[in-house]
């Protein structure tokens, strides 16, 4: 059987090369403006935002305006970018990528870059090539569709590029060709009501075009025409050869043309589009002079490389398991830098994504996480709290989830110092000040008093209050009478109070520190004496009392957060951690990697709330929700479980092979925020991959990668080198970028040695701190492994 997923150009591509066995496999394109997903058989998912996110091109029928959805349902008229082809002597059709025609092709490939993504097709001698790249700034998708004829006589080949705009306004759409600006121009007006929304209505881009390079034979800009009686797979249009340059007058568009090629044998014809939301002809015209006149292709590619080039992250690893060398090297660090890059295109992003996002780019661009670190300070309550979400622009407000309160998001603040600190040394970000609420602080202020706040947000017994929500957005009903409380952010306050002892004693402040190691200890107790069940630690307490994630539950007995910060944070003592790590093993743990909670919740429990009438097995209500699953394999490396946390690590990340691919659906270019969970339950669908690439996992992996699994952690002094190498593995080179500084490193076991032993440039250390170290220089380090 051939192999079905391999690499191509030194890592650099991913390549699937059916289109049936992984069906809702995809891979992403972005820049600051706009995001663009792509599966793998010509659906496409585009977003840009006007400031908020914006479609440009529409599902067939009105559709509500939402967030990226996991496990997004594709259908027949699902948006995407197609080409029919039709051999005028046979009469026989095709499409690329695979939609909408579903002919089964003689050869396939879906072929993933990091700044690009190719589909390559041959059936009955015809090869079509198609590929897609996005601009540094523009919102635009830059299209090419090149055919080939491979047969042996010249063959007559009408080509029909066909991109969906879909249903764009119930109040004025409509769709024509533009000979003036050289393609298909789709024009809306989006719904208002208010007259005061008007000034910004007509601010919006709310066109589509179609920009095309060759003058086609003919076009059509209604989908019903083209359709006809033939739908979506067999379009009229297509099926008679001739299209009818039509027009769409308050229809549905669609953006189809029209081209005929005489091809020799060998021969092929390249074709270059544009398709892009505009404001105005005067825009639409500036992207075809940009982009289809002399080398705008070419130039635009180069300028995203070199933009990407600049972003690559801090490791690059070689293992004895090549596929995980590749994803760290090639797709991790893509993900990692996507999301600090462009705040999920969220103007108000909540607040512990926007800090942990902002320690993932710690490793990538530490200026970044330090400019957020100082955006979300500047944005905290008068009471020491930090904001549901994180306003970016001049005049935003807080919509949708960050108008619920929650109560966890100070944790997050010290875990991203934290990072910072040790990667960078810039410790004069402490003494950084912070204008907010009409006052300016320090860093060290501000951070000192959203711990303070946390301290504060507990009842009489000392745990911490839960409003309607913590790091689990759907524990809505837990607290929102004002009582209820949250296991796991209990515990994790003692996590966030120590990390923040630690800095603040390093840095000179030991009242502050021995202020906040009192506090934990007290959370510390007051988790021991209401939250340990005999074997874990409890989900909360809810506003009637009731204690849920604990053993007597027949549903959610067990919670996977509570057990890793217990373990992560020291709260659970040596007997307990090994109670709880049976646990895991025992509730929790599936080939995907852990569960968040078990026994998924099957019916509404209105103590808890809208996390129980989730389907089980989805999202919070007991999938292995990946961004979970890594606070437990990072609290296994925190406890020495090495060979523990590089199984529940290599679970998470996608393969090896294609059958542990398959059966998730999920190509992999990215960790998704969710396999499918439920393993008992619903074992069918277990392991499925949500597909959505939006998950806090990818920050938490790299640098559970770099810092634990390399044991390559910063310092105040230099480098640390401690690392934790699975036990089978004899050997590992890594090259970590650090501090400006590039450091080779070569480990290896050796019998010789009776503990780890470091050489620096052919000096043995007496520790395991590479100091000194210089911007700009080379070191070559020697880690011999007992």
């Amino acid at each position: 059987m051939a192999q079905l997923l391999k690499s191509a150009q030194g890592g650099e591509r991913l390549e699937l090369s059916c289109p049936k066995s992984m069906p809702q496999a995809s891979t992403f394109l972005w820049n600051r403006k706009m995001l663009l997903q792509l599966n793998c058989r010509g659906f496409a998912l585009a977003q840009h935002m006007q400031p908020e996110p914006s479609k440009y091109s529409h599902a067939p029928v009105l559709e509500h305006k939402t967030f990226m959805q996991p496990e997004q349902p594709l259908y027949a008229h699902h948006p995407g970018r197609f080409a029919y082809l039709r051999d005028l002597a046979t009469g026989e059709i095709f499409s690329a990528p695979h939609e909408p025609a579903r002919i089964e092709p003689d050869k396939f490939v879906f072929s993933a870059g990091r700044n690009d993504a190719e589909w390559r097709v041959l059936k009955n001698s015809i090869a079509v090539r198609m590929s897609v790249s996005l601009p540094l700034d523009d919102v635009a998708e830059l299209w090419t569709i090149e055919v080939r004829n491979e047969a042996d006589v010249e063959r007559e080949i009408d080509l029909f590029p066909c991109f969906s705009i879909g249903y764009m306004s119930w109040m004025n759409q409509s769709a024509s060709y533009s000979e003036e600006l050289g393609g298909i121009v789709a024009r809306s007006i989006t719904p208002y009501q208010k007259v005061q929304d008007y000034p910004h209505i007509k601010t919006l881009k709310d066109c589509t075009v179609l920009l095309h390079q060759q003058q086609p034979r003919a076009w059509e800009a209604c989908r019903d025409a083209f359709e006809g009686e033939g739908g979506i797979q067999r379009p009229d249009g297509v099926m008679k050869g001739e299209l009818n340059n039509g027009d769409a007058i308050y229809e549905t568009p669609i953006a189809t043309l029209q081209y005929r090629l005489k091809l020799k044998p060998g021969e092929s014809r390249e074709h270059r589009f544009v398709f892009a939301p505009v404001h105005d002809d005067e825009q639409a015209s500036l992207l075809r002079k940009k982009y289809l006149l002399n080398d705008g292709f070419e130039s635009a590619q180069q300028d995203v490389a070199a933009f990407h080039e600049k972003n690559q992250g801090c490791l690059e690893i070689s293992t004895p398991d090549g596929d995980l060398d590749n994803f760290v090297n090639n797709w991790l660090n893509r993900q990692v830098f996507y999301h600090g890059d462009t705040n999920r295109l969220s103007t108000d992003p909540q607040t512990r994504n926007y800090l942990q996002d902002a320690m993932g780019m710690v490793y990538i661009k530490p200026t970044h996480s330090r400019a957020a670190i100082l955006r979300t300070l500047s944005q905290q309550k008068e009471d020491g709290a930090l904001p549901e979400g994180v306003v970016l622009a001049a005049g935003g407000e807080l919509k949708y989830i960050n108008q619920i309160p929650h109560t966890d998001h100070s944790v997050w603040l010290p875990i991203t110092l934290e990072s910072y600190l040790d990667e960078t040394g810039d410790t004069s970000l402490l003494k950084e000040s912070v204008e907010g609420n009409g006052e300016c602080s320090t860093v060290l202020e501000r951070t000192t008093h959203a711990m303070r706040w946390l301290i504060n947000n507990c009842d009489h017994r000392g745990l911490s209050l839960i409003a309607q929500g913590d790091w689990c957005d759907p524990l809505n009903m837990v607290g929102h009478k004002g009582t209820g409380v949250s296991g796991w952010l209990t515990i994790a306050t003692v996590h966030a109070l120590k990390l923040w002892a630690r800095i603040t004693k390093i840095n000179g402040h030991e009242k502050i520190a021995a202020e906040m190691d009192i506090a934990a200890d007290k959370f510390t107790a007051a988790a021991q004496a209401h939250l340990w069940d005999g074997d874990w630690f409890a989900r909360g307490i809810s506003d009637n009392g009731t204690a849920f994630g604990v053993s007597r539950d027949k549903q959610g007995k067990i919670w996977l957060n509570p057990q890793s910060w217990a373990l992560m944070s020291g709260v659970a003592t040596p007997a307990q951690q090994q109670k709880i790590m049976t646990a895991i093993h025992e509730h929790l743990e599936t080939p995907f990697g852990p569960m968040v909670l078990a026994p998924s919740y099957t019916a509404m429990q209105e103590h808890i709330g809208r996390v129980t009438q989730k389907h089980p097995g989805t999202s919070e209500n007991g999938a292995v929700y990946n961004h979970a699953g890594m606070f437990c394999i990072y609290s296994l490396y925190l406890n020495n479980e090495n060979d523990k946390a590089f199984s529940e690590l290599r679970r998470i990340v996608p393969g090896p092979g294609d059958e542990h691919c398959v059966q998730r659906g999920q190509f992999p270019v990215f960790i998704p925020n969710y396999y499918r969970g439920a393993v008992k339950q619903f074992p069918r669908t277990a392991g499925r991959s949500s597909q959505l690439f939006n998950t806090g996992a990818c920050s938490w992996l790299y640098r559970a990668i770099i810092e634990q699994l390399f044991g390559l952690c910063g310092t105040a002094e230099g480098l640390s080198i401690c690392p934790q190498l699975p036990s089978h593995w004899d050997s590992a080179l890594v090259t970590r970028q650090f501090r400006g500084a590039t450091i080779n490193i070569q480990m290896r076991r050796d019998a010789s040695v009776d503990k780890t032993t470091i050489i620096v440039d052919d000096q043995t250390i007496s520790d395991n701190i590479v100091r000194n170290i210089e911007a700009g220089q080379y070191y070559n380090v020697n880690v011999l492994l007992k």
